[in-house]
């Protein structure tokens, strides 16, 4: 079980989301915030497509990324900020449905890196289907607030 040490934890998560003008360019909402875990949900629209008519990859990544960042900022002392250090990413499959939802969490804590999971959910007749699977490092950078 991943515990936070900041009580305000979601309250944080919330108001550094809030910042990412990034996501409200994509439409992107951050329906759930617990402790290790984040979900980021995104309506697919033609604004975030690619050619084929898929959302975007890059898209896929900047949710998968942002979620399993937030999941890692909930776990982080109120003075510190996290910052993603690298993450590799799988497209198992076309991001193909109305939504996409991307999940992270944490897999190992630790005060300098955090290691995360995201995986992304293509949304369709309200049926989940697999689409990206990534692993991310996290920096937790002390001290360090967001502008």
């Amino acid at each position: 079980m991943t515990r936070p040490t900041d009580s305000d934890f979601a309250e944080r998560v919330r108001s550094s989301f809030a910042k990412q003008h990034a996501m409200v360019l994509i439409r992107a909402t951050l329906p759930v915030v617990e402790a290790g875990r984040t979900e980021i949900h995104l309506p697919h629209w033609d604004g975030v497509e690619q050619q084929h008519g898929f959302v975007h990859g890059g898209v896929v990544g900047m949710i998968a990324d942002s979620a399993a960042g937030y999941a890692a900022m909930t776990v982080v002392p109120a003075s510190a900020s996290v910052l993603t250090v690298e993450y590799k990413m799988n497209l198992v499959a076309p991001a193909d449905g109305e939504q996409l939802i991307a999940r992270g969490k944490v897999v190992r804590p630790g005060r300098t890196l955090i290691v995360t999971q995201g995986e992304v959910f293509a949304v369709k007749d309200g049926r989940e289907s697999l689409c990206a699977l990534m692993q991310q490092t996290i920096m937790v950078m002390q001290g360090k607030g967001e502008k």
